[in-house]
């Protein structure tokens, strides 16, 4: 039965034994009333009262916790569904919005999954056109200027000779940039060969240590997976170069009985009262495409953790 069919009938119910006991009892009301019908009518209305509050109270826990529901649900990290507790409306109610919350995460699941197909594509394209355009470019000029080094006078080879030095290095950057944004090594070599290739770039150019320590026994992974696991290192190792201060960090992957695990543990700052921001909302998206767990955690003096817990075959 509804809320309001119980509320209905017991309103009716207490109001059908007032009238009977008004109409056929020996129960009436003076003018001016007396002080023990007064009782009579007042107990009568506290009876009616505390029946009321108590089936609502009863009636519409089961709402309170829907409102905590909404309140905090977070597409980004699903949770167990709220239990269809309650009657009538209200548990079609619940039904409804996990039903709703169901769809809407296999929506933001499939929308996330082509953002960072077509995210991955243009990198690709970037990285190509970097590599074949501008680096072809760069290596150009420097072929024309180690030509005409020997023909300027001598006045100006010490600028030339800068100019060289300027050009190389920007063609150095270029290419690092065009693998960071395609991981080549990744797909010729496997996980662990590009995980060791970004950890020797990251210490080879920022004040920063990377600790590193790979399970050389890992199961097989699907390409998407590894890409994932390698984008995710990726985005911890920069962020801890950009606002950790940090000057050690631990690179791990290895097996557990739940699945594979890449830990990233810096010693820096943390990350106090900061939000998070675009970087770790797209390392959640990135987990969630295949299935997996992250879990931040953070405190002043002991640095920033993250987790990604891929779930082995069947535990997913």
């Amino acid at each position: 039965m509804s809320l309001f069919g119980r509320i209905f009938l017991l309103n009716a119910a207490v109001l059908s034994a007032a009238t009977a006991l008004l109409v056929l009892g020996p129960v009436t009301v003076s003018t001016p009333a007396l002080f023990t019908e007064v009782l009579i009518l007042v107990a009568g209305l506290a009876v009616v009262l505390v029946a009321n509050a108590a089936l609502l109270r009863f009636g519409l826990a089961p709402l309170k916790r829907l409102t905590r529901a909404m309140t905090t649900i977070d597409l980004l990290r699903p949770g167990p569904r709220l239990a269809a507790e309650g009657h009538g409306e209200i548990t079609e109610l619940i039904r409804t919005f996990n039903t709703m919350l169901d769809r809407l995460e296999a929506e933001r699941g499939f929308s996330a999954a082509r953002a960072l197909s077509v995210q991955e594509a243009e990198r690709r394209r970037v990285a190509q056109e970097l590599h074949d355009e501008v680096g072809q470019s760069l290596t150009a000029v420097l072929l024309g200027l180690k030509r005409v080094a020997d023909d300027v006078p001598e006045q100006a080879r010490a600028e030339l000779s800068q100019v060289q030095e300027t050009t190389r290095s920007t063609l150095d950057e270029i290419r690092r940039i065009a693998r960071r944004l395609r991981p080549g090594v990744l797909e010729e070599l496997g996980l662990i060969s590009a995980l060791k290739a970004l950890a020797a770039e990251i210490s080879e150019h920022a004040d920063l240590t990377v600790r590193r320590k790979f399970d050389q026994d890992l199961p097989r992974l699907d390409d998407e997976v590894e890409l994932v696991l390698y984008r995710v290192a990726q985005e911890c190792l920069t962020n801890t170069v950009r606002h950790a201060r940090a000057g050690n960090v631990d690179l791990v992957l290895r097996t557990t009985p739940e699945g594979v695990e890449l830990r990233v543990h810096d010693d820096g700052r943390g990350l106090g009262d900061s939000v998070e921001g675009a970087g770790i909302t797209g390392m959640r998206e990135r987990a969630l495409l295949i299935g997996a767990r992250l879990t931040l955690r953070s405190a002043p003096g002991s640095g920033t953790e993250v987790r990604l817990l891929v779930p082995a075959a069947g535990q997913a």
